[in-house]
C-alpha cells in the first residue's frame, strides 16, 4: 500500500485543535491494523416473490488500512451500496462481521451506532443538504445534534469551510451554490465530528469532469493532511485511477479482484476489471480497428502487436530500439499514454512484417519487466 504523507499546515493544526473532545483526530502514524474490516460478510434480501432470498453481498472479505484511499468499483447491482450501508451501520449483515476502528459495527445497538457514526463521515452523490439551511448551517448540523457549545461550533465550521474553499459562501443557501460547491459543503459537513473514516458514495458521478477533478484533488489533500481513511464507492474507473492507493472490484456481490491500483490497471485478470479499465487506459481496442483484424495471415498482411508498458518503461523508446536492432519498420495503429496514481502507463498497437521469424524476434525482445506484448491478429 502506498502511504501518503504531508507536513500539516497551520490551518490543519487549527482544525485538529478545534475537534470536539469526544472525537478528536490526532496526528498519528499509520497503523498496520486495518481500520475497516469485513469478514465473511453476506447480505441477503427477500426476492420479489418471497420464494427465495437474493444475495447482495456473498462472502466478502475486505481489509482497509488506516490512512489509505481505497476504491470499490462495480456495475449497478454489484453490491456497492449495500457494502457502504453495512460499514456505516445502516444495514446489518446476514452473516459475517463488520469492524470499523476496532468496533464491531454489525453488533451495536442504536445508541452505540450513533456514537460510532461520529467516527464515520459520509458524502453523497446528490449532496443531501438541507435547503432551508445555509452552507454554515448545514456544516454545523452534526455538531448541534451532538450538543456542542455554539461558540465552538462557529469556530469549527469556519475552519472547515476555509478548508474546502468556501469561506466566502458561508451564508449562501444550497440553491445559490453550484454542484461542486454543494459537494464541498457536504465534505465539510462530513468532517465536522473529526471522523477517522470518510465514505464517498458516488460523490462525483453527478458532477462535470472539471469539477470532479477538483473534488478528487480536495479529497486527496484531506487524506494527506488529516490522515483520513477514504473509501470511494464508484462505477467510474477514472475516479479510482486518479487518487486510490488500492482498488477492489465487485461483481455480483463478490470481490473478484483487488490489489494496488497501478497493478490492477497494468495487469487486470478478471474480465470485469478489464472491461472497466479498457475505457480509461486505451487497452480496449477501438471497434473500427478491431474490425480490421483477421485471425490468420493472408497475402500482403502485417501482424498487429499490442504493447502495454507500465512504470518507467517508455513504449516509444522501446520501439525505437527494436527498429534499430531488428532493422524493421513499425506502423502505429493505436496508442494512448496515461497516468495511474502518478505513474506512467501506455498502450501501443503496431503493425510489423508478417514473417514468423520477425514476429517471434519482436515478442522475444519485448519480454521484459514492465512490458507485455501479444499478437492481436493480422491487418492489410
Amino acid at each position: 500500500m502506498t502511504v501518503l504523507t504531508a507536513t500539516p499546515s497551520s490551518r490543519v493544526l487549527a482544525l485538529r485543535a478545534q475537534a470536539p473532545v469526544e472525537a478528536t483526530t490526532q496526528t498519528r502514524g499509520l497503523s498496520t491494523e486495518p481500520i475497516i474490516r469485513l469478514e465473511g460478510v453476506r447480505k441477503t434480501y427477500p426476492a420479489r416473490d418471497r420464494s427465495a432470498s437474493v444475495a447482495a453481498l456473498d462472502g466478502v472479505d475486505l481489509a482497509i488500512a488506516e490512512g489509505a484511499i481505497v476504491g470499490v468499483i462495480g456495475r449497478s447491482g454489484a453490491g456497492k451500496s449495500t457494502l457502504i450501508r453495512l460499514i456505516n451501520g445502516l444495514e446489518r449483515p446476514s452473516e459475517g462481521k463488520v469492524v470499523v476502528d476496532g468496533t464491531a459495527i454489525s453488533s451495536l445497538g442504536e445508541r452505540g451506532l450513533r456514537q460510532a457514526r461520529r467516527s464515520i463521515g459520509m458524502i453523497f452523490q446528490h449532496f443531501n443538504l438541507l435547503s432551508s439551511r445555509t452552507a454554515h448551517g448545514n456544516v454545523a448540523l452534526p455538531l448541534e445534534i451532538a450538543g456542542h457549545p455554539r461558540d465552538k461550533i462557529a469556530e469549527r465550521v469556519g475552519s472547515l469551510l476555509d478548508l474546502v474553499g468556501l469561506a466566502d459562501k458561508r451564508d449562501r443557501y444550497p440553491a445559490e451554490l453550484s454542484g461542486g460547491q454543494k459537494q464541498r459543503v457536504g465534505i465539510a459537513r462530513a468532517l465536522a465530528t473529526s471522523p477517522k473514516v470518510l465514505l464517498s458514495d458516488e460523490a462525483t458521478s453527478a458532477l462535470d469532469p472539471e469539477t470532479t477533478s477538483q473534488i478528487l484533488s480536495l479529497l486527496k489533500r484531506i487524506n494527506e493532511e488529516l490522515k483520513l481513511t477514504v473509501l470511494l464507492i464508484t462505477h467510474e474507473m477514472a475516479v479510482v485511477k486518479s487518487i486510490a492507493d488500492r482498488v477492489a472490484v465487485l461483481e455480483a456481490g463478490k470481490i473478484v479482484e483487488h490489489g494496488p491500483t497501478f497493478d490492477i490497471f497494468a495487469h487486470p485478470r478478471h474480465p470485469t476489471t478489464r472491461s472497466f479499465i479498457g475505457s480509461v487506459t486505451g487497452s480496449r481496442i477501438p471497434e473500427e480497428l478491431a474490425a480490421r483484424f483477421e485471425l490468420l495471415s493472408f497475402p500482403g498482411s502485417r501482424a498487429a502487436i499490442k504493447l502495454v508498458w507500465a512504470g518507467e518503461q517508455a513504449g516509444d523508446h522501446v520501439l525505437s530500439r527494436l527498429a534499430r536492432k531488428l532493422s524493421i519498420d513499425f506502423t502505429l495503429l493505436h496508442g494512448q499514454v496515461d497516468s495511474i496514481v502518478g505513474q506512467p502507463f501506455g498502450v501501443l498497437v503496431v503493425a510489423v512484417p508478417d514473417d514468423p521469424m520477425v514476429v517471434a524476434a519482436v515478442l522475444r525482445e519485448l519480454d521484459q519487466p514492465g512490458l507485455q506484448a501479444e499478437v492481436l491478429g493480422y491487418v492489410a
